[in-house]
């Protein structure tokens, strides 16, 4: 449960780009996702471009550090998914076990949601030109971490309350 607070991270990346391999593993992690029949409603465009990059890091105002890392993926689903709801289920657990993989690659990686702005999901869709037929969901910059981890978190324990 300690890996879910990245999320609310801070990071900052060096100027290296990642290897495929290391970009491959993170995104089989993130398939592994269960999905009703095995048919999941997502896909993932994987960004390098510095253009694109930096027109992603204007979609939101929580995207600023996507202008500086070297990769990021962007999940979509299928718009003819049946049950809405299920879409963001699914993904949720797949970014999670992106996020894991990433940090087991020993790169630093932080989801930013997207969903449910429409004006942020078309602007995504229209820098990636992504078919209409899908849906942008989040922005994942990784890569590189520029400064150590107690820098980069400001997830601070004491702000969780559990009630039972």
């Amino acid at each position: 449960m300690n890996n879910i607070y990245t999320r609310v991270s801070i990071r900052r990346y060096e100027d290296r780009s990642v290897e495929p391999e290391k970009t491959q593993a993170i995104l089989r992690a993130a398939m592994q996702a269960p999905s009703a029949a095995n048919q999941q409603p997502w896909e993932f465009y994987v960004v390098t471009n510095k253009e694109k990059l930096k027109a992603l890091a204007q979609v939101s105002p929580y995207a600023w550090m996507t202008g500086d890392a070297p990769a990021a993926i962007v999940s979509v689903y299928r718009r003819d998914c049946k049950i809405p709801a299920y879409a963001e289920i699914d993904l949720s657990i797949a970014m999670e076990n992106l996020w894991l993989e990433t940090d087991a690659q020993g790169l630093g990686g932080v989801w930013l949601g997207i969903a449910p702005i429409e004006e942020r999901m078309q602007a995504v869709e229209r820098i990636l030109d992504i078919p209409e037929t899908l849906r942008a969901f989040a922005i994942f910059p990784y890569g590189y971490p520029a400064e150590e981890r107690a820098q980069q978190d400001r997830f601070e324990p004491e702000r969780i309350h559990y009630v039972e």
